[in-house]
């Protein structure tokens, strides 16, 4: 038996079916947003309350989007789900339930059993490679694997400790279903999957934020990568 997920995030790319996308942006200090999808003109969002611009088009799955500034600039999506390309380029539009999981009834492993394997799948050449080692894995006695952070950074090397789009795969590692496709092999083997994740600060190339949102940060706390992350905001 196999089934879907999909958890719909109150912002960013939101596929409804029947070709039919919502898009949702924070950026109190814009006036205006324009949305661009595969280099078309930009088509200008709806002013939502308490800064927020929301629309819904027209638009598939696979479909390229970026945001369009005042001042002309172009940006990604903060809640990209996967980018065509580097955290400079256009987003992409993704139906999170497309993907058909194999192990959905999947309940884990009790805490104590836990030995974890801590990895990186850059070294692996990606997912679908770290995918061709669980069987070796699990053989020599690992129960979860840890992926070091995934999420994505500018270039194709990367620690993942400055990735600044932190809801999308870095492509270099694979797409989002390539990484559902790990985790349900993993489960398949009766290996648990745990993620590493920065949430204390955003990477000093590609972070986009402080152009529309600078409210999302903190103007009185700065720390080594850049202005604090400023939690007391409810949006934030």
């Amino acid at each position: 038996m196999t089934a879907t997920f999909d958890w719909e995030l109150s912002f960013g790319a939101a596929y409804r079916g029947d070709n039919r996308t919502r898009f949702r942006l924070w950026a109190p200090r814009q006036k205006k947003i324009g949305l661009e999808i595969d280099g078309r003109r930009a088509a200008v969002m709806d002013v939502q309350a308490d800064g927020w611009f929301e629309t819904e088009v027209s638009c598939e799955p696979g479909a390229s989007y970026l945001y369009r500034l005042e001042s002309g600039q172009a940006v990604p999506d903060p809640a990209s789900r996967a980018q065509s390309d580097d955290v400079h380029g256009p987003s992409l539009v993704v139906d999170p339930a497309s993907y058909h999981w194999r192990h959905a009834d999947w309940q884990g492993r009790a805490w104590h059993e836990a030995v974890i394997y801590a990895l990186h799948a850059g070294v692996y050449g990606g997912f679908a490679g770290v995918q061709g080692d669980l069987d070796r894995i699990a053989a020599i006695g690992i129960t979860a694997i840890e992926l070091m952070p995934i999420n994505d950074f500018p270039g194709t090397r990367n620690w993942g400790y400055d990735g600044v789009l932190p809801f999308a795969p870095d492509r270099s590692y694979g797409s989002p279903d390539d990484l559902k496709a790990l985790i349900d092999a993993a489960h398949e083997r009766h290996l648990m999957v745990f993620l590493d994740v920065v949430y204390n600060h955003f990477g000093p190339d590609g972070n986009y934020l402080g152009s529309y949102a600078p409210d999302f940060f903190r103007n009185d706390i700065d720390t080594p990568w850049g202005a604090a992350i400023d939690f007391r905001q409810p949006t934030v």
